[in-house]
């Protein structure tokens, strides 16, 4: 086809705050793209657009350098530029996607998990949420300023599992605090305590290998194994404690458990029950994960020991965070894999990209090196204990007709079940219109019929949060129930 020469049909704005070359580049797009320029159409030199339009050259020569770099126009040295000539599309009815379009099978099963997360504002009750009220901010900050200040190895991609710093901090903390036998070396530092429980699904789970799973238990952990292909079995938990006696057949890859507090019933297993679960992984040749969500907040006594401190063969991967012990927004946790294999499980980071912020990090490590977190702690320790007895004592006040309140003494967060026949999805979505976040009790299952209930999380709510909180629990109730 033969070069079609074409002038160009451009007004332009002098007033606008948009420069004139923006204007002009905009312009001669806008007929390229509506075909008001064919394809091989020849355009005016820079000079005579400039005279043209009495403009600059190099505002010209700018906005066709721009056409050209986007490839709407050819350049051709000693020549005018000539437009590109684009293959035709046809007119077709538009793309409804229905959410799940273009999912391969584990995108479809990630995209139907169910989740539940808080609201800004709304503290009363979201479950496993620490009072930020008496967090040291402040502190923090002039911990993360000095750090940024004079430590220039904190701007890069290093430490794929961890500072190092922080690394030899938390193996300190978990060696007193929670009688884990670990060395810094086998500290991974991970984005928070879900990012851990998926990769460790992924790296352990092949599709259609089994997992024991607590019924009821942690959803978040119930995804992350759907989701890598794993086959949950149940392994039943009530207010007997774990019941081993019913033990599945199929031999398990991973056995999943919240030992030190339950999720989400709240008891401790007994060591006769924690022995016995090290004994069933080592003949059933399974690693158990340790989920140590709350067991730093115990109300009577002290905190009991964790599982992996009884662990003499390397079955158990302890997996913790801070988030309940400082705030969730943080996104730190970390977990303590088996002796060797952290090069493993750093790689595996690598191909994820779930690397925390060395910068946090290095701050986090003063925090707990310098005591500031032992000492916070311990402060938290004796207000969540205040509160804890003065929610079961409210609530019992307010809601003692439709809802029984396990009685356990660890965790800043408590499950009741439902008196009457009730949906626990209905009351938690009636009394998130009232500002009240609450976790429905029934999500927490997988097996056969769920108990329905709430779980309730009282640490970050005062007094009089508390207070206007059951109220509006209480009206949530009663509108539910009108409506069933």
């Amino acid at each position: 086809m033969p070069d079609r020469r074409f002038p160009l049909d451009v007004v332009l704005d002098r007033s606008s705050d948009d420069p004139l070359q923006r204007q002009l580049y905009k312009s001669v797009k806008a007929l390229i793209q509506r075909s008001l320029l064919p394809g091989n159409s020849v355009l005016p030199s820079t000079r005579e657009l400039a005279a043209d339009l009495k403009l600059g050259r190099n505002t010209v020569i700018a906005a066709y350098d721009q056409l050209i770099t986007e490839g709407y126009l050819r350049n051709r040295p000693g020549a005018r530029p000539t437009t590109v000539e684009f293959p035709v599309l046809h007119a077709a009815p538009p793309f409804r996607a229905d959410g799940f379009a273009g999912l391969s099978r584990r995108g479809r099963t990630m995209a139907t998990q169910p989740f539940h997360y808080g609201q800004p504002r709304q503290v009363a009750f979201h479950p496993g949420m620490p009072d930020a009220a008496h967090f040291p901010f402040a502190l923090l900050s002039r911990l993360i300023a000095k750090r940024a200040k004079f430590a220039r190895d904190l701007f890069g991609t290093y430490h794929t599992t961890g500072h190092p710093e922080l690394r030899a901090a938390i193996a300190t903390y978990l060696r007193t605090a929670r009688a884990v036998n670990c060395s810094a070396e086998q500290i991974v530092v991970t984005t928070g305590a879900q990012a851990s429980l998926d990769l460790l699904a992924r790296l352990f789970l092949d599709p259609g290998d089994c997992v024991w799973m607590e019924e009821p238990g942690y959803y978040g952990a119930h995804s992350a194994v759907v989701a890598a292909g794993g086959v949950l079995e149940p392994l039943f938990v009530d207010s007997g404690g774990w019941r081993l006696e019913r033990e599945p057949a199929k031999d398990p890859r991973l056995i999943y458990i919240t030992p030190s507090c339950q999720h989400p019933l709240g008891m401790t297993m007994p060591v006769e029950q924690r022995l016995r679960v090290l004994e069933i992984a080592r003949i059933r040749g399974a690693f158990i994960v340790e989920d140590d969500f709350d067991g730093e907040y115990r109300f009577l006594g002290q905190p009991v020991p964790s599982l992996q401190g009884y662990d003499q063969s390397g079955h158990v991967i302890y997996v913790g965070t801070f988030a309940k012990i400082l705030f969730p927004a943080l996104r730190l946790g970390f977990m303590v894999a088996p002796p060797g294999s952290a090069p493993k499980v750093e790689r595996a980071l690598t191909i994820t990209g779930q690397f925390a912020p060395l910068l946090l990090q290095a701050a986090l490590a003063d925090f707990i090196e310098q005591g500031h977190m032992a000492r916070h702690l311990r402060r938290m320790r004796r207000i969540y204990a205040q509160r804890r007895q003065l929610f079961y004592r409210l609530c019992e006040a307010e809601l003692g007709r439709d809802i029984e309140l396990s009685q356990n003494d660890a965790g800043i967060q408590i499950a009741g079940a439902l008196t009457f026949q009730g949906d626990d999805s209905a009351i938690c979505e009636e009394a998130r219109r009232l500002g009240v976040n609450v976790s429905p009790l029934s999500m927490q299952y997988r097996h056969g019929a769920p108990v329905h209930g709430l779980l309730l999380g009282y640490a970050a709510c005062d007094e009089p949060t508390t207070r206007k909180g059951l109220r509006l629990l209480k009206i949530a109730f009663k509108n539910a129930r009108a409506r069933a």
